[in-house]
């Protein structure tokens, strides 16, 4: 299994010297599986980059699963080339809370004013699955969705494929219990020995005085259930439009003294555009 991220930043896409070692682009996730398959999860700005790289390749088969319906995840996808490719086939999950179908919730998005195509417009394949609310494979790969404490809701995922796990928890709160979401312990059993858990960590102790019920999560709330759930390595996401690379590496930082003086095995990073890891 490989993870690639392809946008790491939350809320907005931003740009400037403050960014260039974390990237700006929104949230974007690939995994490809041992059989070559392709796995996208949302639709942040960082989409272009993977849908010009995917041409390149000639790759024209993928799944889409989306997180949540937020501007943020789905702006990009007016811009991913494949959709004005004839021969792209793509499957898109999408749940109850992108709106009453993936379809529609892209339709809205594929709309003028807003933007001058429509979905009829579109020359790829599209298949929009109803429902992903129960575990299901896409190829080798065991997907397992979990609600998100999140405002108007969403959905995490754990991949598994040959005795390697990775859990995607982007845009959830840990402190503070949105309707839908689950409980601290909850999301420990999800994540619990996970080899990678890339979750949400946008705010700081005094950014979350402010913010408190807004869907995100204090960093160190983030490495405490990575610490409890016992996964092997860490990844800070969903990076505050405002949290420049020096920021970053400090909380990072802080992160690693943490788990050194608690006496943990985990690795931790905050996920930069364009990284890879491999599991």
């Amino acid at each position: 299994m490989i993870v690639r991220c392809w946008g790491a930043r939350g809320s907005i896409s931003v740009s400037g010297k403050e960014y260039v070692k974390y990237g700006g682009d929104t949230s974007c996730i690939e995994i490809r599986t041992q059989e070559e398959k392709v796995i996208i999860v949302d639709a942040g700005s960082g989409i272009r980059g993977l849908g010009n790289q995917l041409l390149e390749e000639r790759r024209f088969e993928y799944s889409l699963l989306f997180t949540h319906a937020h501007w943020d995840h789905v702006i990009g996808f007016p811009f991913f080339k494949p959709i004005y490719h004839p021969g792209v086939r793509m499957e898109i999950f999408g749940c109850p809370f992108v709106a009453t179908s993936a379809q529609e919730m892209l339709s809205r998005i594929l709309r003028p004013p807003n933007f001058p195509l429509t979905l009829a417009d579109l020359r790829a394949h599209l298949t929009c699955r109803t429902s992903c609310v129960e575990p299901f494979e896409i190829g080798s790969m065991r997907i397992t969705p979990i609600p998100l404490s999140h405002p108007d809701g969403g959905g995490g995922y754990r991949f598994e494929e040959d005795g390697k796990s990775f859990v995607l928890l982007t845009d959830n709160e840990l402190t503070y219990r949105h309707p839908g979401g689950l409980s601290y312990e909850d999301y420990i059993r999800f994540c619990e020995g996970a080899d990678l858990l890339i979750h949400d960590a946008e705010y700081t102790e005094a950014d979350y005085l402010k913010k408190k019920a807004w869907g995100h999560t204090v960093y160190r709330d983030a490495l405490r259930l990575a610490m409890d759930a016992g996964v092997a390595k860490l990844g800070l996401f969903h990076h505050n439009q405002d949290r420049t690379d020096s920021e970053l590496d400090a909380m990072v930082e802080d992160c690693r003294r943490s788990i050194l003086l608690g006496e943990h095995r985990l690795d931790c990073f905050a996920l930069q555009q364009e990284m890879e890891i491999y599991l």
